[in-house]
């Protein structure tokens, strides 16, 4: 039974605790360290709380959880569904498959279509899996750039919300059911007053875009009502950067980087790893420079400063912890020990660090990259131009060519404002995005909006910004509807749908059109008459043959921006005075929330319990102090506090990070709305609420007081902790090292003991067993992890999610540790509370060939095939969980409710239709996405040949975009997984106990530099 609060921590205590332990110790949470009763518990009972003695309802309610209900409405029907599934509506227009031609459609047998998802303006190429009409996965399109074939967890979760039975569904007047021909009609009214005033009074406000269709017809549109202006509002747009190109070159351009390419690399508060649409593509080539199969290969470095804990700061050799406003001196300083003249300012970073620094970088001349972050004001973003320059960057590792975006350079949402209280606004269209939601807080923008005479929004819900406007129309899905997008390079991606509009939606192109006269043409024919348009010189069938090959392979050849050799014009005399912020105040810094984004994911539910990967908080969020600054102020983890800077106020709970920096706040955005839907409303801490105009990345003078109330929060990082041998508590974490769940070493470390991840008895023992020996002939798959590679993104977990029909259990459920994720990636630190380094492990399944759970099941329902997997036979589970007590991996989950909605018609849609859906009182796990094995084992067999290398993927290993993990026939000697066995890195966990999983890891490499660790 949960208490009404946690225990509190002592951070002194495990401060002194870990400082007495040495560098050495591998500790995964601060309940850990501190032993207290709740980690106790999660140690000792795999399940250790029973729900059904939680509050009830309205108790669960206050504290912002679910009750069983409710997680049954998290993706429940409406009546419109009821029934789509069994009539589903191809699109009318002639669509493209990846692999086979639509009119090859056979029950059981998917096609795979290309198209792009645009992430804040810029397109990631994928491939989705569509069953009878039914997108059902999504997967990376191995021929765009900023996919190759991954993707991330927005791209995995985004089938779920085109099925999200809370999207908007019909056209609202006045938040009262209206039709698109009473919209048609208002809008030709608006027309004819528009034309005789050309366009004065009319505002048009989008999210940033790249779609050259879409900027074509904003153009023409504008040029016909010249007096109209086109507004952008992004909440997390990379303003900054743009400014900082200007500032650096005179104009705006694009930075493609090429990490591939680069030795050392300084991250100057920029999550690259897992940041918007580039974050795919960034981690491959990051990860390409990790995973190092022999000991003479090269490793890049990682130097990392930042404030707030990130995945890219997780993999850095090197990490400093500095609060966000005090970056810019540190870019300062290094810019002057680079040679450039920069006024010298005091930096936050120690010397002999920054000059071993300055020293790594100028031996790395052309084969180094600086990058800034969103976060960092625009003269970081000019210093960081200036220091590639320097280098001789240019050109290699930074590649500038035109701008992306076809919107404007800055947030004009301000602008938009001022011209509302000047009376200048008659007409708004509000297409995409929730501004009344996003808008900073000293904006007003819901006060404002309201002075307007015509409101119309167009969106995927009727959220807080459709409660505000006189009309509403429901907008159609990236799934359901024609467009284009360019990638970070330039590359443009045809958007194709796989459906028609399952609510009868309309696209911001049909609008668009609309609104210049046009009330007929398609979104199919607007965008294909564009791109007719840029081919006018091609006949008729040479353009039909370029258009079904663009449709085909997802992206459009040559398309991608040639590159520039903008010159460097920064004047270092006017460059703005440096910061020199009060050491003593709080800085609070805004960061879009790690899984559901700036809050448009808000009611996505694989997002809303997908663990956050560094807090691994699930359904919340919190105020990220570090466990210093959290102590000075009398605040533990789960405390709730008041914040308030500059009169602006919120309220919400409390979390201790290891790492994050002294007197500096982190709050997330995305979470506290009122109207997202069933799932998402409700939920955190509303952060826009704190969030100004004038500051909007980074603010100081942030009061912070303890309320004396304690929020109950929802975390699983103190969840399946792996028990050893039956050691006491204390001594789990002082030993995680000796047990070698982690193993880790440097480079030069690697490099004289290549075989120091190997056992020390080498096979000594693995001939005991209780089974009968078993020579395992044909195949036997097995799968290898590479945790140099493995950045922590959480791909893997939300591409299970959809491949294999999980179930969301909800709030208090993950409370109880009850969540259903077939994988789970477990975080590792190692050093003192300040700093400390991090480490990331997948967990899935280990496909025992000697699995402990095997013996212990009465009625024989996991048990092992002729191929080495572990199986687990649904219809013979009798719910005893022996097997779960005897897994000394904690990788199994058991369906203690009925979780999965077995009755609501919507989720026939989104289910994959290979993979059973399991009910209550069964256990499950991780299979080996044992449909897909079967699957090429027919194919193959249909061709009589074996299955081929790489022709199966398991959907974490897909999904992965650091290629971290790799599956295949160990039996196969020239297999990649077999070759990558064989490297001395590989080991397994807990060998000692002879279980000789099928799932094995490489060691963990780290590349310091030497100067910086003699110090």
């Amino acid at each position: 039974m949960h208490s009404e609060s946690k225990t509190p921590l002592d951070f002194e205590a495990i401060a002194a605790k870990l400082e007495r332990d040495g560098k050495g110790r591998l500790w995964r949470s601060l309940e850990e360290v501190a032993c207290t009763p709740e980690y106790e518990a999660f140690l000792h009972n795999e399940f250790p709380n029973d729900p059904e003695k939680e509050p009830n309802s309205s108790q669960q309610s206050s504290q912002g959880g679910l009750n069983r209900r409710e997680v049954l409405k998290l993706m429940a029907a409406s009546a419109a569904l009821s029934g789509l599934t069994a009539c589903t509506k191809l699109p009318a227009e002639k669509i493209v498959p990846y692999v086979r031609a639509p009119e090859e459609v056979i029950p059981g047998k998917p096609l795979f279509y290309a198209t792009s998802m645009p992430d804040r303006g810029m397109g990631i190429g994928l491939l989705v899996e569509s069953h009878m009409g039914r997108p059902t996965k999504v997967e990376g399109n191995p021929n765009h750039p900023a996919s190759l074939g991954a993707s991330n967890i927005f791209c995995q979760a985004s089938v779920l919300t085109f099925w999200d039975p809370d999207r908007s569904k019909v056209v609202l007047r006045e938040d009262r059911l209206s039709d698109w021909p009473a919209f048609l009609a208002m809008t030709d009214d608006l027309r004819d007053d528009l034309t005789s005033t050309k366009g004065a009074g009319l505002r048009i406000l989008t999210e940033t875009t790249s779609s050259p269709t879409l900027a074509a017809q904003m153009q023409s549109l504008l040029s016909q009502f010249p007096q109209a202006k086109w507004y952008v509002h992004e909440p997390c747009g990379d303003y900054a950067a743009h400014e900082g190109a200007l500032l650096a070159f005179g104009r705006d351009v694009n930075c493609v980087y090429r990490f591939d390419k680069a030795a050392v690399v300084v991250s100057l508060d920029c999550d690259f790893i897992n940041e918007g649409a580039t974050g795919v593509r960034y981690a491959r080539d990051f990860a390409n420079g990790r995973g190092i199969e022999t000991p003479q290969a090269q490793m890049n470095r990682l130097y990392a400063v930042e404030s707030t804990p990130s995945l890219t700061g997780g993999m850095a050799d090197h990490r400093l912890p500095i609060r966000c406003g005090e970056i810019e001196n540190f870019a300062r300083a290094l810019a002057a020990a680079l040679g450039l003249p920069v006024q010298s300012t005091n930096s936050p970073v120690p010397d002999p660090w920054l000059k071993a620094l300055a020293r790594d970088l100028q031996s790395h001349r052309g084969s180094s990259l600086v990058v800034a972050g969103t976060s960092q004001p625009p003269v970081v973003h000019a210093l960081a131009h200036a220091m590639n320059a320097a280098l001789g960057n240019t050109g290699t590792t930074v590649i500038y060519t035109d701008r992306i975006e076809a919107t404007p350079a800055k947030d004009s949402l301000p602008d938009l404002v001022k011209e509302i209280e000047a009376g200048q606004v008659s007409a708004l269209f509000i297409l995409g995005g929730n501004p009344v939601f996003t808008a900073p807080a000293d904006l007003q923008f819901a006060q404002q909006l309201l002075k307007v005479p015509l409101r119309i929004h167009s969106g995927l819900y009727d959220d807080e910004t459709a409660e505000l406007c006189h009309w509403h129309v429901p907008q159609t899905y990236f799934l359901e509807s024609w467009s284009d997008a360019r990638a970070y390079d330039g590359t443009v991606g045809i958007i194709q749908p796989l459906i028609a509009p399952l609510y009868h939606g309309h696209s911001l192109h049909e609008l668009i059109a609309l609104l210049a006269g046009d009330a007929v043409t398609s979104d199919h024919d607007l965008v294909r008459d564009y791109w007719r348009t840029q081919h006018a010189g091609s006949s008729e069938q040479e353009f039909e043959k370029f258009w079904e090959t663009t449709l085909h392979d997802g992206v459009m050849a040559g398309t991608a921006l040639p590159a520039l050799s903008p010159k460097l014009s920064l004047d270092y005399a006017k460059l703005p005075n440096a910061p020199a912020p009060d050491p003593q105040t709080i800085e609070v810094v805004f960061r879009p929330d790690p899984t559901i984004g700036d809050g448009r994911w808000a009611n996505n539910a694989w997002l809303q319990e997908l663990p956050k990967s560094l807090t691994k908080v699930t359904w919340d969020n919190v105020v990220a102090l570090s466990p210093a600054t959290s102590w000075r102020l009398g605040l533990t983890t789960g405390d709730v506090a008041n914040l308030n800077i500059g009169g602006w106020k919120a309220s919400g709970p409390v979390w201790a990070l290891p790492g994050h920096a002294d007197n500096s706040a982190t709050v997330t955005l995305g979470y506290g709305r009122k109207r997202a839907g069933s799932v998402g409303t409700g939920f955190g801490l509303n952060g826009y609420l704190l969030r100004t105009s004038s500051a909007p990345a980074v603010a100081n003078g942030l009061e912070i007081q303890k309320t004396g109330r304690n929020q109950l929060l929802a975390e699983t990082q103190i969840h399946h902790p792996i028990d050893r041998n039956n050691r006491q508590i204390e001594e789990e974490s002082e030993n995680a090292f000796e047990r070698d769940l982690v193993r880790i070493a440097t480079l030069d470390e690697f490099r004289k003991n290549p075989r120091f991840a190997k056992e020390p008895d080498g096979d000594a023992g693995k001939s005991l067993s209780l089974y009968q020996p078993y020579k395992y002939e044909g195949y036997a798959w097995g799968m290898s992890i590479d945790l140099s590679r493995c950045t922590g993104c959480e791909a893997c977990v939300v591409a299970c999610y959809a491949e294999n029909n999980i179930a969301v259990v909800g709030k208090y459920e993950v409370m109880a540790g009850r969540d259903m994720q077939w994988i789970r990636v477990d975080n590792y630190y190692r050093g003192g509370l300040e700093n400390p380094e991090t480490y990331f492990q997948p967990v899935p399944c280990m496909q025992c060939e000697q699995a402990p759970c095997e013996l212990v099941c009465p009625v024989g329902a996991t048990l092992h095939d002729r191929e080495g997997i572990n199986q687990m036979v649904y219809n013979r589970c009798v719910g005893t969980r022996y097997c779960s007590n005897n897994c000394p991996y904690k990788v199994r989950r058991f369906n203690f409710r009925l979780y999965s909605d077995w009755v609501t018609p919507s989720l026939y849609g989104l289910r994959n239709p290979d993979v059973t859906v399991r009910s209550r009182g069964v256990m499950e796990k991780c299979t080996y996405c044992i449909q897909r094995i079967n699957e090429a084992k027919i194919n193959a067999e249909k061709e009589d040949r074996t299955v081929r290398d790489g022709e199966i993927q398991t959907a974490c290993q897909q999904a992965c975009p650091a290629e971290a993990i790799v599956f295949g026939d160990i039996n196969d000697p020239h297999s990649r997984v077999s070759k990558l066995k064989r490297q001395t890195r590989d080991y397994s966990l807990l060998a000692e106990l002879n279980t000789r999983p099928r799932t094995t890891y490489l060691a963990k490499l780290r590349n310091p530099n030497p100067e910086i660790s003699a110090t």
